[in-house]
């Protein structure tokens, strides 16, 4: 099993959380893989970049039109993706990046991809992107970064910053309210 798929399994253990090694059992691993359909459309997606890396024809490409067919994801053989890769629901979402980093959050029905010109997002560590979210183009999405749910992202999105919107736009973060309520330095 490749290091990044054992990372991948580590999120399911305890969705929400990283799991310590020692909880990856072969019960466990098989449990998963029974359980959670995303986890098998993942499987797949790295058994074909295995096949892509090692220049055996045929397995990445039918694994990738497998994976499309059972599970209706579509995600290139090839694509360069961190361990850790969390994927909610796979029907509908299309991963297409330049490069995702390590342990990535996608929902369900989302785009990554080209727009107009034949250039692709990279996306860093330990992002979010919401259900139905598009990130398009040759952007940049920050580590730590938060796409909000159906957002169109066309610019680059800034480590820690949160984008929302048609198109998408950095909102700043919350401000803290004081116990009664109020905004900080309100009276």
């Amino acid at each position: 099993m490749s290091s990044a798929f054992r990372h991948d399994l580590l999120r399911w253990v305890a969705p929400g959380e990283m799991a310590d090694a020692s909880a990856l059992t072969a019960r466990t691993v098989l449990r998963l893989l029974w359980q959670h359909l995303p986890v098998r459309a993942t499987a797949l997606f790295r058994l074909a970049c295995w096949f892509k890396r090692r220049r055996i024809p045929f397995f990445p490409g039918a694994l990738q039109r497998l994976n499309f067919g059972l599970f209706g994801i579509e995600i290139p053989s090839g694509a360069e993706i961190g361990g850790g890769l969390y994927i909610a629901h796979p029907v509908g979402t299309v991963i297409a990046p330049r490069r995702i980093g390590r342990n990535c959050s996608i929902i369900a029905a989302v785009t990554i991809g080209m727009r107009t010109e034949r250039e692709f997002p990279d996306i860093g560590d330990d992002v979010f992107i919401g259900a139905g979210a598009r990130v398009l183009g040759g952007i940049r999405i920050g580590d730590r970064a938060i796409i909000g749910a159906n957002a169109v992202v066309i610019q680059d999105v800034p480590d820690g910053a949160t984008a929302v919107g048609v198109p998408a736009r950095i909102i700043p973060a919350r401000q803290a309210l004081d116990l009664d309520g109020s905004e900080p330095g309100e009276e």
